[in-house]
């Protein structure tokens, strides 16, 4: 995938955001629709109540974003979530629901390419905010528990610093450390006083530099290799 291609802005007819469930309670899916489908810019298309089903009701629907459940039968969610990916050219937002913040599940998800983590106990704004926020691709869903998991897989490994760290100009590192914030496009670009094309612009080059398949991903490389530390 290009190093732009994590600005993802075209979503379903009328500009619907399309999203599929993934989850082997039908209880947890039945809430999730009734909420998101109360919104006049969001439409559930598709469900699954395994990972391996999820993989293809999501190939076949080609939603916008997924909201993923870690664990499910015959294939987990992190299975699904890099099988969806590694398969698809114009692949959706995935994100990670779940009921532990702190489970390495999340973490091992987030890795393989999941665009950002929810809690199951979530408002229903939340949850919305959500879905609208990583289907434009503008910002990261990464708390700081999960930030804390990636610092300690960075102590399990070698501190010597990235050779990508080397090839950021200035700018670009303090714009890699704002998205690690979770700060949209528009919020870094007001703090470092410049256009939001321009942020755009530096992210692409962010995700280039460091190998990453969107913001999520080169926020946990930051922390793994030591170039971002909690606090």
């Amino acid at each position: 995938m290009e190093a732009g291609a994590e600005d993802r802005s075209v979503t379903g007819a009328g500009g619907t955001t399309r999203v599929v469930l993934a989850d082997d309670e039908r209880m947890v899916r039945t809430a999730l629709r009734v909420i998101l489908d109360a919104e006049p810019d969001l439409e559930v298309v598709g469900e699954a109540a395994t990972g391996a089903e999820a993989v293809s009701v999501v190939r076949e629907l080609r939603p916008d974003v997924v909201l993923m459940d870690v664990r499910m039968p015959e294939i987990d969610g992190i299975r699904a979530t890099e099988q969806i990916l590694a398969g698809m050219a114009d692949a959706p937002r995935i994100v990670v629901v779940t009921t532990f913040e702190n489970d390495s599940y999340v973490y091992d998800a987030l890795r393989v390419g999941a665009a950002g983590f929810l809690l199951k106990r979530a408002a229903a704004e939340d949850l919305v905010g959500a879905v609208r926020l990583v289907a434009r691709s503008d910002s990261v869903l990464f708390p700081a528990a999960v930030r804390g998991l990636a610092a300690e897989y960075g102590r399990r490994g070698a501190r010597t610093a990235p050779a990508w760290a080397a090839r950021l100009t200035d700018r670009e590192a303090d714009v890699l450390r704002l998205v690690a914030t979770g700060m949209t496009n528009a919020e870094i670009a007001d703090r470092l006083s410049v256009g939001p094309a321009t942020v755009k612009t530096h992210v692409a080059a962010v995700l280039a530099k460091t190998g990453a398949r969107d913001r999520t991903q080169a926020v946990i490389v930051a922390y793994e290799s030591g170039f971002i530390t909690p606090g």
